[in-house]
């Protein structure tokens, strides 16, 4: 009897540890200024030597609203080393559309362009 009141008791304590992390969603500062000429509403370019990791494989769930839209993650260079960002869904801007993170390699170098919303042209 002990051991099915130890057995029941271990597993109890397991299921209970495997609840959901609710994990905030991350904050993106302002980029270093721009290297680049761009419009006024685009981020700045940070340019380093190390090429960034293969992106992660995100699990895209359910928008909380059929409006919203995805905004993926990307590694954004962080005190002098690359850091994953994950994606999350955000609510639409007016009048703008989605203009997704990249890195892009130039010569020796990779140049990140943080995302950003842009205006639709009429």
């Amino acid at each position: 009897m002990k051991k099915i009141v130890l057995g029941l008791t271990v597993i109890a304590a397991a299921a209970a540890m495997t609840g959901c992390v609710v994990a905030p969603r991350p904050y993106y500062h302002a980029q270093p200024q721009p290297v680049y000429t761009q419009p006024a509403y685009a981020p700045g370019v940070v340019v380093v030597e190390t090429a960034p990791p293969a992106p992660y494989a995100e699990v895209i769930g359910v928008a909380p609203n059929p409006d919203y839209v995805w905004i993926g993650g990307a590694w954004f260079w962080e005190g002098g080393r690359h850091v994953w960002h994950r994606g999350y869904w955000s609510a639409p801007r007016s009048g703008h559309y989605w203009v997704g993170h990249h890195w892009e390699q130039v010569g020796n170098s990779w140049h990140f362009r943080e995302g950003y919303w842009a205006p639709h042209r009429r």
